[in-house]
């Protein structure tokens, strides 16, 4: 599939959750929602929805008519083609593993559209929720409202899991061509920004010298800086490093 956001679309629909099954009230008594923070469960066995929680107060939805297309097409049109293809490489990886699946989960900075239409700036992770015989059944997404977030044009994102690198890595090699920055990257940058070297940081992290160049070095690219402090002044004038 070549366009971005079609595998992620393939595996969803439009049908919200019913808030009155068992299942629904069940989770309600044992997911705990923050303040300025919407949830849903989704059920790849069922097709839908099965749980939505605090989307009214952060997008304006009643948790009975949202639903995960919804959630998807109301993200804002800078961050759709971007967010759309983390989704479904995301997805790919983590489908086409078979162990410890609940230990996955990515996060994405980005901007959805409240009903009344203005930009609503959000942290959200997406994470396997629920697996059966190797196969993930259900994921959840949590959408924390971050007043404090201030996204310039470089999407960030980070991975999660048992083989975090490899994952990340497969994010990394399929979204270069977007301005985007993993955490991993984020993180040598950071340390890079506060003058140590590649071979100090190498050892903090306790990877090889080759590990953090292959983190910085494509950024110059990416970004299109020739050099270290334009590289760093380019972080810190798109708030990549606060």
């Amino acid at each position: 599939m070549s366009n971005p956001g079609e595998f992620s679309r393939s595996m969803i629909t439009a049908l919200p959750a019913d808030l009155n099954s068992e299942q629904a009230i069940s989770l309600r008594r044992t997911i705990q929602r923050f303040p300025e923070e919407a949830i849903y469960v989704y059920s790849f066995k069922e097709n839908r929805m099965v749980y939505a929680d605090g989307w009214e107060e952060v997008l304006g939805y009643d948790d009975s008519e949202i639903n995960m297309l919804s959630i998807v097409d109301i993200t804002t049109p800078e961050y759709k083609p971007f967010s759309f293809e983390l989704n479904d490489k995301a997805l790919m990886f983590i489908m086409s593993r078979t162990e410890e699946l609940e230990k996955y989960s990515f996060t994405i900075e980005l901007k959805k559209l409240h009903k009344n239409g203005v930009a609503v700036p959000l942290i959200v992770r997406v994470g396997v929720f629920r697996s059966e015989n190797g196969r993930v059944t259900e994921i959840i997404g949590r959408n924390q409202v971050s007043h404090r977030l201030r996204l310039g044009k470089v999407m960030q994102y980070a991975a999660y899991g048992p083989e975090k690198a490899e994952f990340e890595e497969e994010l990394n090699k399929n979204l270069f061509h977007y301005y985007a920055i993993s955490q991993k990257e984020k993180e040598a940058l950071a340390m890079l920004a506060q003058g140590r070297s590649f071979k100090e940081i190498a050892h903090e992290l306790n990877v090889t010298q080759s590990a953090i160049e292959k983190r910085i070095i494509p950024l110059y690219k990416r970004f299109e800086v020739k050099s270290l402090t334009h590289l760093v002044t380019f972080a810190y004038e798109n708030h990549i490093l606060p």
